[in-house]
């Protein structure tokens, strides 16, 4: 089949066109003929090595992290899905690969795409949904009436967890450039901070929820919006030792982490708010929830630009700007 693989670590030379084998076909997975696929910075991280720590891959790797496609066959033992079935899905971490014509999801990991949906918007939700879903409602516990700060509303991640967040009542408040001032107003924003003009945690306060994007000094400052009690949830940010533990890491790279997120705990503790990072996981369940309120209406895709698969080494090229408002889409040929 054809794929998109990376051999080694490094930028845009280091992923190719290429012929893979199609996937082995176990007990519970469902082999899907893929449709369209989305491009996310976690990607162009994996690319360049930057989370060898987290993720140890074993090269060569077809990247892709998500994807909406067509049931071909199904294992032994799956009792969900049959063939013919339009479905989407982030596959488990330690089987991604959706920058090919086919893939094998273990069944607990896709659910049946948004009937409402074209494919290429389907393929743009599973990432982004699943970390909004699993950072404002596992995580935070997102009320209604409380309030919420979204970092870099015009992104992937942003432009779905404003949606979320107001469906929740939640009142909602991000950040943004005065160029996608309207479009993240229209998905439901309160307050709009132009990052380039005004320092965020100069103008909000007290705030339950920050949900951060970005890592850095932005998850540093962020603390200061927080009241006593908030939670700071980051998937930009450095790993805490909770996460570390979960992911079954060995001692040396818990201690790792440990380090790595001493300085973030530290503040946090001190302003008596909580520190979490998120590293979202694959989740079936979730993602059916999500294609109900889609089909309902209360969330909407925000795509950018559709790349046909030949150019995808230009669709990643593109996301590595930054300038992306909402999703990258990688189209396969009829």
């Amino acid at each position: 089949m054809k794929a998109f693989v990376m051999d080694r670590y490094g930028r845009s030379d280091v992923v190719h066109a290429g012929e893979m084998p199609e996937p082995e076909l176990g007990a519970e997975d469902v082999l899907v003929r893929i449709h369209a696929a989305s491009i996310n910075p976690l990607d162009l991280k994996i690319r360049s090595g930057a989370l060898k720590l987290v993720l140890p891959y074993r090269l060569p790797l077809i990247l892709g992290n998500d994807m909406a496609g067509v049931v071909q066959r199904v294992g032994a033992r799956v009792r969900q899905f049959k063939v013919g079935d339009e479905v989407y899905a982030r596959p488990r971490q330690e089987r991604i690969g959706t920058f090919a014509e086919l893939i094998a999801v273990h069944e607990d990991a896709l659910a049946l795409k948004p009937r409402t949906l074209t494919m290429e918007q389907a393929a743009s939700i599973p990432l982004v949904g699943l970390t909004g879903w699993q950072a404002l409602v596992e995580k935070a516990g997102l009320q209604q009436g409380q309030k919420v700060l979204i970092h870099a509303g015009s992104g992937g991640v942003g432009t779905f967890a404003i949606q979320l967040a107001k469906h929740l009542g939640a009142y909602v408040a991000t950040t943004a450039s005065a160029a996608n001032r309207d479009l993240v107003k229209g998905l439901g924003a309160d307050v709009v901070i132009d990052y380039k003009q005004t320092d965020f945690a100069t103008v909000l306060h007290d705030y339950d929820v920050v949900l951060d994007t970005h890592g850095g000094d932005t998850l540093m400052k962020s603390v200061r919006v927080l009241k006593p009690g908030g939670r700071l949830i980051s998937i930009s940010g450095p790993p805490d030792p909770a996460f570390a533990t979960a992911s079954g890491a060995p001692w040396f790279v818990r201690a790792a982490m440990g380090m790595l997120s001493y300085r973030i705990r530290a503040l946090a503790r001190r302003h008596q708010v909580g520190y979490a990072f998120l590293f979202m996981r694959a989740d079936g369940g979730q993602l059916r929830r999500i294609a109900e309120l889609i089909d309902a209406g209360a969330i909407r895709p925000v795509v950018d630009r559709v790349f046909p698969f030949a150019s995808t080494l230009a669709a990643l090229d593109y996301v590595d700007t930054g300038r992306a408002k909402g999703k990258v889409v990688l189209k396969m040929p009829a």
